[in-house]
């Protein structure tokens, strides 16, 4: 008797995020980013160099849909993103949060509304339970004394620590850092730098765009090297920067490295 065949089908071998053959083009221009594929796993910290005009920036900006992609897929977590759709966008921004280096807080509101408004209006979550997180977020970012002080009587750098812990009130699966230290004087970045240092001890998976090759090398589980668009050279800090493959990378590293 013939009783058939049972199928178990094991645990997906996908990553938590997985990119595959990203096209990205601004109009009728050339590729920003031509067929970038990259796999990210939980806790990761992924950092994303290159010279300026890379697509390093385009990479984030199109992940939580601020930018469509031509051609190419991402999925989260086992389910394709469709970036047509505003159900599914409204979906993976709940999963992403991103912070510029323009810091875009509300200046007529304290450091504690600024972190609070987003999950009280947008996810129409209960106020006193909201400000207890925020308090939290703003004292995990070292800014605990600052939550009642509005914007213009904040440094530069504790600006910054107020929209990482704005992006982070969210819950986010995913922090996605677009030169969040670039607009600052070079004395503040310091602070800036030891709140996403705390987050990579936590355990948050990341993208890190930056200059700051010291800090990505320290930080960063994998650093992905971008040029024109397209992926060059990934790999552990230690490869990218002491042992670059690609004649392109070791151009790279050697100008930055010397300064």
């Amino acid at each position: 008797m013939d009783y058939g065949v049972l199928i178990i089908l094991g645990p997906t071998d996908l990553a938590f995020l997985s990119i595959k053959g990203l096209t990205v083009s601004y109009g009728s221009k050339a590729d920003v980013l031509r067929d970038v594929s990259l796999d990210v796993e939980r806790g990761e910290v992924i950092g994303l160099i290159g010279p300026s005009g890379s697509g390093k920036s385009t990479i984030l900006r199109t992940l939580v849909g601020l930018l469509k992609p031509r051609a190419g897929t991402v999925t989260l977590d086992g389910s394709i993103v469709d970036y047509s759709s505003r159900a599914s966008l409204r979906a993976v921004r709940d999963r992403f949060a991103i912070v510029f280096q323009q810091y875009n807080l509300f200046q007529n509101m304290t450091a504690l509304r600024n972190v609070a408004i987003a999950p009280t209006l947008v996810k129409k979550r209960a106020k006193h339970e909201v400000e207890t997180e925020a308090r939290a977020l703003l004292a995990r970012v070292g800014l605990a004394e600052k939550v009642n002080a509005y914007p213009d009587e904040l440094s530069g750098g504790q600006q910054q620590r107020v929209a990482i812990a704005r992006a982070l009130a969210l819950k986010p699966d995913i922090l996605l850092l677009d030169e969040v230290t670039a607009a600052l004087d070079p004395e503040l970045v310091g602070e800036v730098l030891d709140s996403i240092r705390a987050l990579q001890r936590d355990g948050m998976t990341m993208l890190i765009v930056s200059h700051e090759m010291a800090f990505i090398r320290e930080v960063a589980s994998r650093v992905v090297f971008l040029d024109q668009g397209a992926i060059i050279e990934s790999g552990p800090p230690a490869e990218i920067f002491d042992h670059p493959r690609s004649l392109r990378l070791q151009e790279f590293t050697s100008r930055i490295l010397r300064h």
